[in-house]
């Protein structure tokens, strides 16, 4: 069964297509504040059909980012009650993230930006607890610009070069990636 080279395909082909950074700013905003999705998902394979691009889309999934945490912020500051259900479901999480808030300050954002922990998590703790807003969004967009920026940097070095070899393993590597998942839920799901 050859499903993740069609998708592949299909993803490339999306990632070229006129309207794509303005998908891609969307889920760069969303992500930031509530949706789950990274945004890389979308940025790596606009670089790999557009390698030229790759600071422009960079920087439009950067400054969005930076948009969507300030409404994360807001969201923080001004409705904690309606995420509270949310945060209770990664209250272990949360409770972390207000741990290095207390022991770090702002530079918890600037590293939030390459954790793996959700960065609305962040953003959203960072108005809970009244961090100010400016050195919030300049370590915000140093943070999630330094990952963006090294990704599509990444992409557009390599991307050419291994974007052969990906199409030829694109099925073992999705089957890869299905299996590794599912390991990850049982690990989760028996801890």
């Amino acid at each position: 069964m050859r499903l993740f080279t069609g998708l592949y395909e299909r993803v490339i082909a999306w990632s070229a297509h006129r309207h794509a950074p303005r998908y891609l700013a969307a889920l760069s905003f969303a992500e930031s504040s509530f949706f789950p999705v990274p945004p890389d998902v979308m940025l790596a394979p606009m670089v790999m059909a557009r390698p030229r691009r790759w600071a422009v889309y960079a920087l439009v999934a950067t400054v969005a980012s930076v948009v969507g945490g300030v409404a994360g912020y807001a969201i923080g500051a001004l409705a904690l009650d309606l995420v509270q259900p949310w945060l209770a479901q990664h209250a272990e999480q949360y409770a972390t993230v207000r741990d290095w808030f207390a022991r770090y300050g702002v530079w918890v954002v600037f590293a939030a930006g390459f954790s793996p922990i959700p960065y609305k998590l962040f953003t959203i703790t960072s108005g809970a607890l009244a961090m100010p807003l400016l050195p919030f969004v300049l370590a915000s967009f140093v943070g999630r610009g330094g990952r963006f920026f090294l990704v599509a940097a990444l992409v557009a070095w390599a991307g050419p070069r291994v974007e052969p070899h990906l199409r030829r393993y694109m099925e073992w590597i999705g089957w890869g990636v299905v299996a590794l998942i599912a390991l990850g839920l049982a690990w989760y799901q028996l801890r």
